[in-house]
């Protein structure tokens, strides 16, 4: 009688034990058996631990299963089903390091390189490890948004068996829930290498790039994995109204790197200082008081621009009397002001054409 305060402490911190085990945790014991119905583990608990029949069944067929007395990981499953059983997973325990890996992944933003094994209508599949991931066709770089079901399946097959970059976005393990995403993998990488060939460009290097997208203030080029813009106003020596009448997608060009953004990872690139400066050319050629033939070539808030030869766009003083001739062909101008430093002209509307003017 002796031992028995013992044996009841003993008993009743077993009884404490499983009381608190719970759906998620994670115990280690010793296999004890083989059975019909799944193996039956020691965890030093008040009742032994049962590992399904099904649940052997998921692990890799190639991999022996534990033989009595070796010790073992276990999560467990449901603490008390409608028998009285203790259940829980080999396969879920083995897949736990591979959860904490994801979560870890995810926490330091980290690129994996996956290949795609499967398809639904919604996604992915992708395997990590012994988990199976997703990835929504939402963020799949190659999957255009608003597509029927038809479309976003004809290119998610194209996907499959592809080495591709995943950045992890969400990890549940209760849910079994691992949701990867392409399109910010990608991003993240662009936003790296451009901060890497950022480091390496000089202003007035001259760079080789492909046009990756137009837009009404200009058009943005791919250097070698970095996007820099070639604003609308460095597109031509003369103005450009619509990029896309000057580029398209897909063009290859060369370009000149103007400005370094580090801080904001921005680069500008131009593509008229690679082409000779007509404002410099006409130094020496325009002079205040010439007069000069010209046409209309836009309008703007600022006022009314004559192109005269050579490609120069010169404003044209307001003058009421002028309005009626603003038609194709040709009118003359007076030379007002010129600053080719800050690509300047102004000029005056000659009323009538003077067959003695100097030009």
């Amino acid at each position: 009688m002796a031992d028995q305060p013992e044996d009841l402490e003993l008993f009743l911190s077993q009884v404490d034990a499983f009381a608190n085990t719970r759906k998620g945790d994670l115990l280690r014991g010793r296999v004890i058996s083989h059975q019909p119905f799944g193996m039956v583990i020691d965890l030093g608990l008040k009742r032994d631990g049962v590992v399904p029949r099904e649940d052997l069944e998921r692990l890799p067929p190639d991999e022996p299963l534990p033989k009595p007395g070796d010790e073992v990981a276990v999560m467990v499953v449901v603490p008390l089903d409608e028998e009285g059983n203790l259940l829980v997973s080999l396969a879920q325990a083995r897949e736990s390091g591979d959860w904490l890996l994801a979560q870890r992944m995810m926490e330091d933003e980290d690129i994996l390189e996956a290949v795609p094994r499967g398809f639904n209508r919604g996604g992915l599949t992708v395997p990590f490890g012994r988990l199976r991931g997703f990835a929504p066709a939402s963020h799949l770089s190659e999957v255009p948004r608003g597509v029927d079901e038809e479309t976003r399946v004809h290119y998610l097959e194209k996907m499959i068996g592809r080495r591709l970059p995943f950045r992890i976005i969400e990890v549940d393990p209760q849910r079994q829930r691992l949701v990867l995403s392409e399109r910010k993998a990608i991003r993240q990488w662009r936003q790296e290498q451009k901060s890497r060939i950022l480091e390496e460009l000089r202003e007035g290097e001259i760079r080789k790039g492909t046009v990756t997208s137009l837009r009404e203030f200009g058009a943005f080029v791919d250097i070698g994995g970095a996007d820099g813009l070639i604003h609308v106003s460095e597109l031509s020596w003369q103005r450009v109204e619509d990029p896309a009448k000057v580029l398209h997608i897909g063009q290859e060009v060369e370009a000149m790197v103007i400005r370094l953004d580090r801080q904001g990872n921005r680069i500008g690139l131009s593509l008229k200082r690679l082409l000779p400066n007509p404002w410099q050319e006409a130094r020496g050629r325009i002079t205040i008081g010439q007069c000069l033939s010209g046409r209309v070539s836009y309008q703007s808030a600022g006022g009314t621009y004559v192109r005269i030869e050579g490609g120069l766009d010169g404003l044209l003083k307001p003058n009421h009397a002028q309005e009626s001739l603003f038609t194709e062909g040709e009118i003359r101008v007076r030379v007002a002001g010129f600053d080719p430093e800050r690509e300047r002209l102004d000029l005056e509307w000659i009323a009538e054409a003077s067959p003695t003017g100097t030009e």
